[in-house]
């Protein structure tokens, strides 16, 4: 196929779809460092305009990376759902933000669609919509997701309540626990990044968040992330594992670098679901993206890196995750340079993974050596809480002390659900109730030095 359009004078070539979908990219710094950019704004508009013209169909006639040479790949091609696409077969890329945009293409149009939607459908439409398109679109779509209680409901906003320690001190994670409940945070998940991949100190860790979730009856899950090989020895060890974490990407080549495959995810999810441990439902899979993996691993083929990070939503979509969340200003700014990069792509992934069916969260976060500052943070989670973001993390004082960047704390989760009127996740905010942490409103109570969470939490595994 030839990919050429002249604006006045100039003719504008493109030597396959790969080169179409980077040129059309907004200026992002991966791009530039991988040679993949548009040199100009005049040639990132005619690799719009070709983009636009493009039928949707293009992109299962022509794959980016060869279906016989990554996995990633044959994944999308083979799980497409032909029945699902065939409404919207018959649209080019800018007919497609059309569809997408009307007022008749409700949250059930996109359900039924998501399935015969590739991820480079999805990144495709992204890279003709401005930010508000972003955001009204993502708002319609609804993915609901259950373990213990449920995420994603409309007009709801959850938090990954963040306790790390530098040192996997169990007095320390403890006090951030008991910090973040406190604040009503933990709906998503309680998740541990450890700084040891010692068993031992791992299985301490999944013991104590078991023995704090039984003790008071908190309708949540929790998770230790470290790599899915140590989950799955700790399963067979006896660990209370719920959620089986990985960070995950979109191509083949990159997943090796993390050094997964997709038959090891299946073989983990297969080993959470043995314990049966949900309530609610069996999405037991936790996954992490983040634009630039790709570049980073020298597994992105040529591709932009929006596009890659979009084909690690089939990657995700493939297992029925409870929850996916990119990481999106975490790589640091050699792949998104300052804050208004960091903004748009928080907005792409969010948008298309809620496309493509996903369940899907923003680590809305930088690097101290990134061109960005909570500002800027403050821009971006306000405008994902209006695009219907499923959850964010909570971190004290926004500063993760053991991974060494910023984020958002559990003050800004009660922000964003006091400015756009969001509640927990039910059985959740329903256990703050009991627990006289909330009032039934969803507003924090004043909570006394003799609350039973102050006094009992500190005594299990030793965190007194």
């Amino acid at each position: 196929m030839s990919y050429r359009t002249v604006i006045g004078s100039q003719t504008y070539r493109f030597a396959d779809l790969k080169g179409v979908l980077a040129k059309a990219s907004p200026a992002r710094s991966g791009d530039y460092l991988a040679g993949l950019a548009a040199a100009t704004y005049e040639e990132r508009m005619a690799a719009k305009i070709v983009l636009a013209d493009l039928p949707l169909r293009t992109f299962l006639d022509e794959a980016l990376v060869p279906y016989e040479a990554d996995e990633v790949t044959r994944l999308i091609l083979d799980r497409h759902d032909a029945a699902a696409f065939a409404p919207i077969a018959h649209l080019t890329v800018g007919d497609f933000r059309d569809w997408l945009l009307l007022d008749s293409t409700d949250s059930a149009a996109l359900t039924a669609a998501a399935p015969g939607i590739t991820p480079e459908m999805a990144a495709a439409v992204s890279k003709l919509m401005r930010n508000q398109d972003l955001i009204l679109v993502a708002k319609k779509c609804r993915v609901e997701t259950r373990f213990r209680n449920t995420i994603g409901l409309p007009g709801h906003l959850s938090v990954r309540l963040q306790p790390n320690h530098p040192t996997d001190d169990v007095r320390g994670i403890a006090a951030s626990l008991l910090d973040g409940l406190l604040y009503g945070s933990g709906d998503a998940v309680v998740g541990i990044n450890p700084a040891s991949d010692s068993l031992p100190t791992l299985m301490r860790l999944w013991q104590m968040m078991d023995e704090v979730r039984q003790h008071f009856e908190i309708p949540m899950q929790s998770c230790v992330l470290t790599h899915v090989t140590t989950q799955i020895q700790a399963i067979e060890a006896g660990a209370p594992v719920d959620l089986v974490f990985q960070s995950i990407a979109g191509t083949e080549k990159t997943n090796a670098s993390f050094g997964v495959t997709l038959a090891l995810l299946r073989e983990a999810r297969e080993a959470a679901l043995s314990l049966g441990r949900g309530t609610l439902g069996e999405n037991v899979m936790y996954f992490e993206t983040g634009q630039g993996a790709a570049l980073s691993a020298d597994g992105h083929h040529g591709i932009d890196q929006q596009t890659c990070e979009a084909r690690a939503y089939a990657v995700a979509r493939e297992f029925k995750p409870l929850l996916t969340n990119t990481v999106v200003g975490f790589i640091g700014p050699e792949y998104l340079y300052d804050g208004k990069q960091i903004i748009r792509a928080g907005l792409e992934d969010h948008f298309c993974a809620k496309l493509l069916g996903m369940p899907m969260g923003c680590d809305v976060c930088y690097t101290n050596h990134a061109e960005a500052d909570q500002d800027d943070m403050d821009t971006l989670l306000t405008l994902l809480g209006t695009a219907g973001i499923t959850f964010i993390m909570g971190i004290p004082g926004a500063d993760d002390i053991m991974l060494n960047y910023q984020s958002t704390s559990f003050h800004d989760a009660l922000y964003l659900r006091s400015l756009l009127g969001l509640r927990r996740a039910p059985e959740f905010e329903a256990w703050l109730a009991r627990m006289a942490i909330t009032e039934p409103s969803g507003r924090l109570r004043e909570v006394g030095r003799g609350h039973r969470l102050l006094r009992q939490l500190p005594a299990f595994s030793g965190a007194a």
